[in-house]
């Protein structure tokens, strides 16, 4: 797939402008393309295409010690960096216009609680939030911060080292004896923990689904900012408002898996376009 010609934001913000006027029910659901001006990557190219390998299964961290020590390794390198990332003005443009708009709905495939650090309310974080780690035996919570520092006590070696932010908050690290790291485990139960987000390979929770289905049910339009699309998790929400008859607009540098059902397509940037268009 081709990448559409990047269309300048002053151009995209009075499109997207004229395009939201008559609409006062938006369903808007973002994904990672917002959070890249917070200093997180994307996932994806803009052809919609993995730009690094795809992130660890949930049947691997679940079933392999070795491939879970080395999901926590990276996770533990990784996590200041992504702990440091703030909101941006795409962020808070979207904030201060739900606040404006109080039907608004909002949406999130992302894991980084970037929107209610900005001010926005009752977001739906469809795949979690990394700020939060569970005992899949007990269902006990933690806070990933608590984690990391029993992470570093029990590794002292891995302080300290460096390397590039992956889009899910762990590092780009290879080639490291990962079978010596020591991974976290309930403080209740002794049991497995991971981050409280959705795993490729595995579902996204039913309540999580039934209250962005109930949502858009109530909307009379749907914008996805930042999103490839790719996930099913996603598209679903895009076919089921085209098919509900509701007008698509897709705010993304890139293809979508949706760029043959929108209604408008803005090939542009998202934080600058959306200030331009909705902020204060």
């Amino acid at each position: 797939m081709t990448a559409d010609a990047a269309l300048p934001h002053t151009d995209a913000a009075q499109r997207l402008r004229d395009w939201l006027r008559p609409h006062r029910r938006v369903f808007v659901l973002t994904g990672a393309g917002l959070s890249t001006g917070s200093g997180i990557p994307h996932y994806r190219d803009e052809t919609g295409a993995w730009q690094r390998k795809p992130p660890i299964e949930y049947r691997a961290f679940v079933g392999d010690p070795r491939a879970r020590a080395r999901y926590w390794a990276r996770s533990f390198v990784g996590w200041p960096a992504f702990a440091r990332a703030r909101p941006n003005p795409g962020h808070a443009a979207l904030a201060q216009w739900q606040a404006r708009t109080p039907d608004t709905a909002l949406v999130t495939q992302n894991v980084d609680g970037l929107h209610a650090r900005a001010g926005s309310r009752d977001v739906i974080d469809l795949h979690g939030c990394l700020d939060q780690v569970v005992c899949l035996d007990c269902g006990a919570q933690r806070p990933r911060e608590a984690v990391q520092a029993e992470l570093a006590a029990r590794n002292p070696d891995w302080t300290g080292l460096d390397a590039a932010l992956l889009p899910d908050g762990d590092a780009d690290l290879e080639g490291l004896a990962f079978e010596r790291f020591v991974a976290p485990v309930c403080e209740a139960c002794g049991g497995l923990v991971k981050p409280d987000v959705v795993f490729f390979g595995e579902n996204v929770p039913r309540p999580r689904v039934a209250a962005a289905q109930q949502a858009l049910a109530q909307a009379d339009a749907m914008l996805v900012v930042g999103s490839s699309l790719m996930v099913y998790s996603g598209y679903r929400f895009a076919r089921a408002a085209r098919e509900a008859g509701l007008p698509l607009a897709l705010l993304n540098r890139g293809v979508t898996r949706a760029d043959d059902i929108a209604t408008l397509k803005l090939p542009a940037d998202c934080a600058a376009t959306l200030v331009a268009a909705i902020g204060d």
